[in-house]
């Protein structure tokens, strides 16, 4: 026993009336009293700090999680947030410890901590120190949530950053699937809706399905596009109506005849020839042998006429009888006699009936193609809206071009202002600007409210040649019609989504059907972005569609660029051919991006001011001011390479998510 418990024992056995060792043991009780509970006050300070610790730590260490589970860069981080939240020497306490560990390898995180408080009156009575101990977990855990992906799909996508590994497309892919996951375990076991929707852009958006579905009527039936027409002239001819009753003729010709046997037919021989003549038989005519052919042919001659030409051939012989002398030899000398003989001959012979028709002409006109008059053209679009097939005469010499919407659009009237900004009681102004209401539905009987079907195959821009010295070259004309022209280059994302509850497998597979292509037009993206994530605007039955557990939605709208608004006033955009059509610009090409710029910055606090966080991405490009005003407080990130753009996915996809104390 130690000395003070041997002097408690003798006071106790001590029967006397010792009054001061009674004192002294009162003053001990006392101080025993308040000194335990100074020292009890104390480690009870010390222990609400070191579970306060331990919950930071796990806290930290959870949100630390990314795709490749608890690692040690998450145990890393939880260990460091405990020792920043609790201080030995500032709480007087001595072998303090911390262990975190993951079961699930990641989704909960679980830790221990323990310290020992040094204590003070209550050292006099042997107890140096006070061990405590406390546990914490944390999980992440999510509630309804509601994500639009507004995602730059332009051209720069499709480079790669440095040498060799894959394109900034492919990164892109990846980082969406590694979010889907990390939000698909938080939401492991629990009831809770998360819905996605998709908005990718370049100079345009392709929502026509959407908008179509929603209401067809939302499209306008007629629209003018800067295009071209075919110019015909016109031209008088003749054509052949028919022939006039035929006028027959008849004819016949001969071959020229051979001869085929000849041979003497007497015996007799005559001393002239006359007395020959005149015992020879009578010449026979010309007879028939063998077969008769028929043939016709019917032909145009040179005069115009029609001709039908109908040949009977035959083969015909005869005979014919002549004296012919002989030499003959007598003795020494030579003699000549007169002989008979008959001569078979041959010939082919033809029968001829020509039946000749006369022509007959009609005066026609016709329309002959001659140029192409470059201008304005309104169109019929009541069909090419319903992604139907349409033919129009602007194919090579005025032929037929066949065409089906892709579904990218135009958008509806606007003005050419020089600054847009925007307020909560006056909405985004100039309120003429129709294109930036977000929420206000068409008049199906006002085309300035209503959106078009972006026409590529029909649209051009108007050209004129410009000199330089000794050469020169085709630009773009701001005549209103000419009689050269070029196609402009139109670009048409992948069709964007409204918010929906997606598997794993439909989630992937949209992601790896972005494609780049395009110039960058932010204020597209995000306008559309807000448009199908607004819960007052045209597609609000499906933003505000109740979950199934009764439970708030919250609602995120992820920005992601890989580059700096860029425009053109030459290719055909959701705003025409800018040169042209001007809706934008005063003049077609001044100050274009910052009137873009000035529209794509007033659209962003129209999204932040209903509630919807707005989260932003620079991806291998600097974070600009506008983009990270655009951005809602503390949620703007920059990725320079495919770790990056990852990990500011997962820093997103973790606060969708609710990280709470499990216990």
């Amino acid at each position: 026993m130690t000395e003070q418990q041997n002097m408690m024992s003798r006071l106790a056995r001590d029967t006397g009336g010792n009054m001061l060792a009674l004192g002294a043991l009162g003053l001990l009780v006392t101080m025993s009293l308040v000194g335990g509970g100074v020292d009890m006050s104390r480690a009870y300070k010390v222990q609400s700090r070191l579970q306060a610790a331990c919950d930071a730590g796990v806290l930290a260490g959870r949100k630390a999680v990314r795709t490749s589970g608890f690692d040690t860069n998450a145990e890393d981080t939880a260990d460091s947030f405990f020792n920043n939240n609790f201080d030995e020497t500032e709480h007087g306490a001595s072998g303090t410890s911390f262990t975190v560990v993951s079961p699930d390898n990641g989704n909960t995180v679980n830790g221990s901590a323990s310290t020992g408080v040094n204590s003070t009156i209550m050292r006099a009575f042997g107890f140096n120190t006070i061990d405590l101990a406390v546990s914490c977990s944390a999980s992440m855990g999510v509630g309804n949530s509601d994500v639009t992906m507004v995602l730059d799909t332009t051209g720069s996508m499709g480079s790669r950053i440095g040498y060799g590994g894959p394109t900034k497309i492919v990164m892109l892919r990846d980082a969406m699937k590694n979010f889907y996951d990390t939000v698909q375990t938080a939401t492991a076991g629990g009831n809770a809706r998360i819905r996605y929707a998709f908005v990718p852009y370049s100079s345009s958006v392709n929502v026509g399905r959407l908008i179509y579905d929603q209401d067809p009527d939302y499209l306008v039936d007629e629209y003018t596009i800067q295009s071209r027409e075919p110019v015909y002239t016109t031209t008088t001819v003749e054509e052949l109506a028919g022939w006039e009753d035929p006028v027959t003729t008849t004819g016949s010709g001969q071959s020229g005849q051979d001869l085929i046997d000849y041979e003497q037919i007497g015996s007799d021989v005559f001393t002239n020839k006359n007395d020959c003549l005149d015992t020879l038989p009578s010449d026979t005519s010309w007879a028939t042998s063998g077969s008769t052919s028929t043939e016709s042919d019917t032909s145009v001659n040179g005069s115009g006429q029609q001709v039908t030409t109908t040949t009977v051939s035959s083969t015909q012989t005869r005979l014919e009888y002549t004296c012919v002398y002989e030499k003959v030899k007598v003795g020494n000398k030579k003699r000549w006699r007169w002989v008979p003989y008959e001569a078979l001959y041959q010939r082919e012979y033809y029968d001829y009936t020509f039946d000749t028709r006369d022509p007959v002409y009609t005066t026609v006109e016709t329309n002959v193609f001659d140029r192409f008059a470059y201008k304005p053209v309104t169109y019929d679009v009541s069909t090419f809206k319903t992604f139907s097939p349409v033919t129009t005469p602007t194919g090579n010499n005025g032929s037929g071009q066949t065409s089906t919407w892709e579904g990218c659009i135009e958008e509806r009237s606007t003005i050419p202002a020089n600054g847009f900004s925007y307020n909560r009681i006056q909405g985004i102004t100039p309120t003429a600007a129709l294109d930036l209401d977000i929420d206000t539905a068409p008049d199906p009987f006002d085309d300035d409210t209503r959106w078009a079907p972006m026409w590529p195959n029909v649209a051009w821009y108007r050209t004129s040649w410009v000199s330089y010295g000794r050469g020169g070259r085709w630009e773009m004309s701001n005549v209103a019609e000419s009689e050269t022209g070029e196609q402009p280059s139109s670009f048409c994302p992948r069709a964007g989504q409204l918010l929906t509850t997606m598997s794993e497998s439909a989630f992937d597979a949209y992601a790896d059907s972005l494609y780049p292509e395009g110039n960058t037009y932010h204020d597209i993206g995000i306008l559309w972005g807000a448009r199908v994530s607004s819960p007052q605007g045209i597609f609000a039955d499906n933003v505000n569609e109740d979950p199934s557990n009764g439970g708030n939605v919250s609602r995120h709208l992820i920005f992601m660029t890989d580059g700096a608004l860029v425009t053109n006033n030459s290719i055909q955009t959701a705003y025409g051919i800018e040169f042209h059509d001007r809706r934008v610009t005063g003049n077609g090409s001044n100050n274009q991006n910052s009137r873009h710029n000035s529209r794509f910055l007033a659209l962003c606090e129209a999204v932040k001011a209903k509630g919807i966080r707005l989260w932003v991405i620079a991806f291998d490009t600097g974070l600009t001011n506008d983009l990270e005003s655009c951005a809602s407080s503390d949620s703007a990130f920059t990725a320079n390479d495919a770790d990056e753009l990852n990990s500011a996915f997962q820093e997103i996809a973790n606060e969708v998510g609710e990280l709470r104390i499990v216990q």
